[in-house]
């Protein structure tokens, strides 16, 4: 087996794992608006922000 292959398949057992160890429903406030939503997806939303707002700040850092 192809050791990226293993890789992909080790991070992808980690994220199903973690994602049914964290499936509890959450509600989240901010001032007048509340939603509820899965713990795992609120995770996943804000790691992919803070990804996505450290490459725009690295982006126009290094412009």
């Amino acid at each position: 087996m192809d050791w990226k292959l293993a890789v992909i398949l080790a991070l992808l057992m980690f994220l199903i794992i973690f994602a049914v160890q964290n499936y509890e429903v959450v509600e989240i406030q901010v001032l007048f608006w509340s939603f509820q939503t899965s713990r795992a997806i609120i995770i996943f939303s804000t790691l992919f922000a803070g990804i996505a707002i450290g490459w725009l700040v690295s982006y126009l850092k290094n412009r």
